[in-house]
């Protein structure tokens, strides 16, 4: 019985081996992508912290001096600024009209709807030179002056269908026997909506405005074709970098990556925790 116990075990042993150099494979290959990812930020980092005003190796002492120099330039500060005020406006615009029309997906049937469906997503999935060069030549045939203001309004239009996508997905997961509940207790539609319906989709709300967010500030094909006097971040380090990568550049990105990070993390985290607590998806 020992002997056949054993040679069970061994046989065990053998038939898992496969599985284990597949696990190590797939870690390895993981490792490769990871490595190709996030190691041309890690050197980023590197760099923001080398007192060397060359971009190059060897490293030599430890500064914060360059993040100080960023953050006193003005112009630098005043793009920065720029992109924040079109970011969340854009997050405004996106809002406005995802949320409606996730509602719409969600709540009604209309000739098209899945034609509609599709064309939604449509912007998102666009090449942003197409969209920029498309939005370009409706703000020009229409005589609008390019701004920040045509700039909100391309974003807004390339990233609703982020919020629109999430807020549906949460929708479909959604017990609408709580709406009816609170309609039989004598809730108006719009009662309903802020007190039952909004909070039940505010994770997705929160978490997809964070995406779009992020997505806006370091948008650039789009941007460059509807700016006008006024620079984002983005364009104002590309316009820098054309005449080689400073240490302000590198600092200034070291600390947009850590914020959309965090961002990002955030909204995921949300995301998931809201997708826990969420039933299945409705039939």
């Amino acid at each position: 019985m020992a002997v056949l116990t054993a040679e069970s075990t061994a046989g065990a042993t053998r038939r898992r081996r496969p599985f284990d150099i597949s696990n190590s494979t797939l870690a390895v290959a993981a490792a490769c992508v990871l490595a190709f990812l996030y190691v041309p930020i890690a050197t980023l980092m590197v760099f923001s912290f080398n007192a060397n005003p060359v971009t190059k190796l060897p490293l030599t002492e430890f500064t914060f001096a360059w993040y100080e120099k960023a953050l006193s330039n003005p112009d630098l500060m005043a793009a920065v600024w720029n992109s924040v005020v079109v970011g969340l406006c854009a997050v405004c615009i996106c809002i406005a009209i995802g949320v409606p029309t996730a509602l719409a997906l969600d709540r009604y049937s209309f000739p098209g709807k899945t034609v509609f469906r599709r064309l939604v997503i449509l912007p998102i999935t666009l090449p942003g030179l197409i969209t920029g060069v498309s939005m370009l030549t409706m703000f020009r045939s229409a005589g609008i002056e390019l701004s920040l203001l045509t700039v909100i309004i391309g974003h807004g239009t390339a990233l609703t269908a982020i919020v629109v996508t999430n807020v549906f997905a949460r929708l479909q997961r959604f017990d609408r026997r709580i709406e009816e509940a609170s309609a039989d207790l004598g809730a108006r539609p719009l009662q309903t909506f802020w007190y039952v319906t909004l909070p039940n989709i505010k994770s997705a709300l929160i978490g997809s405005s964070l995406i779009s967010f992020t997505l806006s500030f370091d948008e650039i094909p789009v941007t460059f074709f509807l700016t006008g006097r006024d620079n984002t971040l983005p364009m104002y380090i590309w316009s820098v970098i054309r005449r080689g990568i400073t240490p302000e550049i590198n600092a200034i990105g070291t600390i947009i990556v850590g914020i959309s990070i965090i961002l990002i993390l955030v909204s995921v985290f949300i995301m998931h925790e809201d997708n826990q607590r969420a039933g299945p998806v409705r039939k």
